[in-house]
């Protein structure tokens, strides 16, 4: 039985050996050029791509009178349109990562590396500059050609406007980012009259530098060695992901179609051999040897394959998304099916509706009442029983208030302290120390429940907060 076992497993290791061994990884020794064609998935892939237009365009957008979205880091303020998140509401941000782990693995479980092929900035960008290339350069054989040739006017022409756009690029992605942090209109006039900040310079600099080399010159080899999710995927797909696949029992032997050959007499399968599939693919991946660490499932192969089986008079689909099941028992496994999917699904809704509930109970203001410990109450000498306390005001709004204090316990309480109010300064925490006294015979023994509210007024509305506490008696 242990020989049997041993068999197998040499086998298994005698198969992955000879599958890797059809798989080609280029390490850097050549750039890839690869050849654009149109189709359905290289205008859904442009639409995905138009997605990233939010993180230009994002940080000009206005909401009262301040940048819609702003990470302000050193006043420790989110704000999000009319909500502004401090730290202490920042385990909404622990969860918002959550989410979006989640929701990747569960893509990515789904149908593959849908990240990595249409909406990863690398891809994107990649993606931006190759087409500038291809504008500028020309096609694939082309720039081969042109980096061979010597240098001479045209070629210095050429390689120094491309390299402009993509220096470009690159510049505005950096202080894109940055708006993100620092008002942009405060950013760029900074930016013109060179008074700049080290940090916002610095940050700028190395988003420039690297755009640049990523996207201009490592291109695909950034997905093979650089990210890490490259190296994480193989545990997230399985047989019933579905991925962008060549057909193997359609598509072989392989052969090319002589013109003398009629269809009938056809003894290969429907693929011709003709390449269409590695040449369109930005890693330089064959598809048809299988799933490899190279693919990013751009599709970007299916529109090629489509293109050529049109041409031929076969069958589109011969590359397609199918999952391994699908392909080798013909039906794929339902999503029901899948307790790894129900399970990520679960922890995705939990996330997001955590989210939601955070957002949806910000206050402008909040309060929190801290009931002094020693002593617990103080007798006055008119008979009365004083009690102190600390409130401490959160103030979420954009500008300093003043807050306005009162109080519903038992009858005849006064406060002191903080008859007239008191400022709270924005995204800070303003602590005021009050006192209530109570009339002895308005009390019962021990305890007794006492509410604090605490008004203000901006820019024509009413923003309140409420926490009880209690008043605290002698016992006896």
């Amino acid at each position: 039985m242990n020989d049997q076992n041993n068999q197998i497993a040499v086998t298994l290791v005698d198969d992955l050996y000879a599958e890797s061994g059809h798989w080609h990884v280029n390490s850097g020794e050549e750039t890839i050029h690869a050849k654009r064609m149109p189709g359905k998935w290289r205008s859904l892939k442009w639409w995905a791509n138009g997605l990233w237009l939010l993180f230009f365009l994002g940080p000009f957008l206005r909401w009262d009178d301040r940048q819609a979205v702003l990470f302000d880091i050193p006043n420790r303020q989110f704000h999000i349109f009319g909500a502004t998140i401090l730290p202490q509401d920042f385990w909404m941000l622990a969860l918002l990562l959550l989410f979006f782990a989640i929701l990747l693995a569960v893509v990515t479980a789904v149908a593959g590396r849908v990240w990595c092929g249409f909406f990863c900035f690398q891809t994107v960008w990649t993606d931006v500059y190759t087409w500038i290339e291809e504008a500028l350069e020309g096609s694939p054989q082309k720039r081969r050609k042109l980096k061979a040739a010597p240098w001479d006017f045209s070629k210095i022409k050429n390689k120094t406007l491309k390299h402009t756009l993509w220096l470009l690029i690159a510049f505005l992605t950096g202080v894109s980012f940055v708006a993100w942090f620092k008002d942009i209109f405060v950013l760029w006039g900074e930016l013109w009259s060179f008074e700049l900040g080290f940090a916002a310079l610095l940050s700028i600099s190395l988003f420039v530098v690297g755009t640049y080399v990523l996207a201009g010159f490592m291109r695909e080899q950034t997905c093979l060695w650089l990210c890490p999710y490259a190296r994480i995927q193989g545990v997230m797909i399985d047989d019933s992901t579905v991925l962008p696949t060549y057909d193997f029992n359609r598509g072989e032997p392989r052969g090319r179609i002589k013109k003398a050959e009629a269809d009938a007499a056809r003894s290969s399968g429907d693929c011709i051999d003709c390449n269409q599939c590695v040449a369109v693919c930005p890693t330089g991946v064959d598809i048809r040897q299988g799933q490899q660490e190279g693919c990013i499932t751009c599709a970007l192969c299916i529109d090629a394959c489509d293109s050529v089986m049109e041409k031929v008079g076969s069958p589109k689909g011969l590359i397609r998304y199918e999952s391994l099941e699908g392909l080798e028992r013909g039906v794929s496994s339902a999503i029901a099916k899948r307790p790894r999917v129900w399970v990520y699904s679960v922890i995705l809704l939990a996330a997001l509706g955590g989210i939601v509930y955070g957002l949806s109970s910000l206050d402008a203001i909040e309060l929190k009442v801290i009931h002094e410990r020693q002593p617990l109450f103080v007798l006055q000498s008119d008979g009365s029983i004083q009690n102190k306390y600390t409130l401490k005001v959160l103030n979420k709004l954009t500008q300093d208030v003043r807050i306005r204090v009162s109080i519903d316990g038992p009858d005849g309480a006064r406060l002191s302290g903080a008859e007239k109010g008191f400022a709270a300064r924005n995204g800070r925490v303003t602590a005021r120390t009050v006192f209530v006294r109570v009339p002895a015979q308005s009390l019962p023994t021990g305890s007794v429940p006492i509410t604090f509210t605490i008004t203000t007024s901006e820019s024509g509305k009413q923003f309140s907060g409420v926490r009880t506490s209690i008043f605290m008696a002698p016992s006896s």
